[in-house]
């Protein structure tokens, strides 16, 4: 069966959920994500997950999330477990810390490569130098 084929709740499913994270936030923030994915590591369902920086301090988004799991479902039950839920809200609970999440499921929609390793274009040695 081709992946076009399958049932959408039977396919595997990317959690893209960006940040907003005051700068002088973002350790603590990352410190309790991590802990976070540690808890959803565990839940049937999960592949994988990785939380990315901003490389400028001036960009809305400091931290942006990217998680694979095998369903929607699987996601879905993962973050409604209520340890889940406890650490969401002890993350967001402080009215002087403003954080806000923009969590969205996504399917891959068009995808493009690099070339293998073996085939990227390799240095030739200077003229002089190559022996063929």
């Amino acid at each position: 069966m081709s992946h076009h084929s399958r049932p959408a709740n039977d396919t595997p499913v990317t959690l893209i959920n960006v940040f907003e994270v005051p700068v002088e936030q973002v350790e603590v923030f990352i410190a309790q994500w991590r802990e976070r994915a540690a808890l959803l590591r565990t839940k049937p369902g999960f592949l994988d997950t990785r939380l990315h920086r901003a490389l400028s301090s001036q960009a809305r988004f400091q931290l942006v999330n990217v998680a694979h799991w095998e369903s929607r479902e699987a996601f879905q039950a993962a973050t409604a477990a209520p340890e889940f839920q406890e650490r969401i809200r002890t993350a967001t609970a402080d009215p002087q810390v403003p954080i806000s999440a923009h969590p969205a499921l996504y399917q891959v929609a068009a995808e493009f490569s690099g070339p293998a390793p073996n085939q990227r274009h390799a240095a030739r040695p200077p003229a002089h130098l190559d022996s063929s």
